[in-house]
């Protein structure tokens, strides 16, 4: 696993809060109007149904209570960008969790407006700073919950591709901050200064070995949208498939990013 650098981007908790919140509204409203037939379709995640993928992004919400349950550690020994290269140390025992949550939950209103519920409760009662055992290490609750915003716009994303007609919106706060942590990681995965990274509006990020440029247009560019950023980091959309449909734009001998995609999944 790669080593994250202790100095890392910071987040407003309190925008981080109302992206969460304001993203699992979307999610909430888009599940309140789901037929049976259509929470029984398959989505792009192995063989779940999107049933299961709206339990599953429940679950990634009461994932903070379950923290907060246990004791407190006795200090920070990670950073957030820990986090993206740790998600799939538990994928068995994530899996069976989500198919529980599943068949325990048939009312998914009734379960997210719970969710809701609590969450925002545990929010107002607990500091950001309080730490928090979690897969990636000892982390503050405010950073925890960025990785609760990255849960949340990931599968929004899949569910809008497993439901054709509908089109759950995204927080801009919670698109934001994905699209950001998960080029952060890059930078962390490939270090160096040879190769640019934009995904305009919120990110622009230096990575790969190699001669680091100073000024000017740098030699190797890369540049998407957000979106598309987030399905390549996550193992959503396969690189030479984005640049074939030229959904990402990439100049230069050390542009290729292949390699190191996916990030995480």
């Amino acid at each position: 696993m790669p080593t994250a650098k202790k100095r890392t981007r910071t987040y407003d908790p309190a925008k981080t809060r109302s992206a969460v919140l304001g993203q699992l509204a979307h999610v909430r409203e888009a599940v309140r109007g789901l037929a049976p037939e259509q929470l029984a379709l398959p989505t792009r995640l192995g063989e779940w149904t999107v049933r299961e993928l709206v339990a599953h992004i429940g679950m990634a919400l009461t994932a903070v209570e379950r923290s907060l349950g246990l004791p407190e550690p006795a200090k920070q020994d990670a950073v957030l960008l820990d986090w993206p290269f740790a998600t799939s140390a538990n994928s068995a025992a994530i899996d069976e969790f989500t198919r529980r949550l599943a068949e325990q939950h048939p009312d998914l209103d009734t379960y997210l407006d719970g969710v809701a519920r609590d969450l925002a409760e545990q929010l107002d009662t607990h500091p950001g700073s309080r730490l928090l055992k979690t897969n990636a290490g000892a982390l503050p609750l405010a950073d925890y919950l960025v990785t609760r915003a990255v849960e949340l716009v990931v599968h929004t994303d899949d569910l809008n591709a497993a439901v054709p007609g509908i089109e759950v919106p995204f927080d801009r706060q919670a698109l934001a901050a994905t699209t950001r942590v998960l080029a952060d990681a890059l930078a962390v995965k490939a270090p160096g200064g040879s190769t640019e990274v934009r995904v305009p509006p919120y990110a622009v990020v230096q990575c790969v070995e190699g001669p680091r440029h100073t000024r000017g247009t740098p030699p190797n560019v890369v540049e998407t949208d957000p979106l598309t950023w987030i399905r390549l980091a996550t193992g959503r959309l396969a690189w030479k498939d984005a640049l074939a449909e030229a959904r990402v734009s990439a100049s230069g001998e050390r542009a290729d990013l292949g390699g190191l995609l996916p990030l995480m999944s």
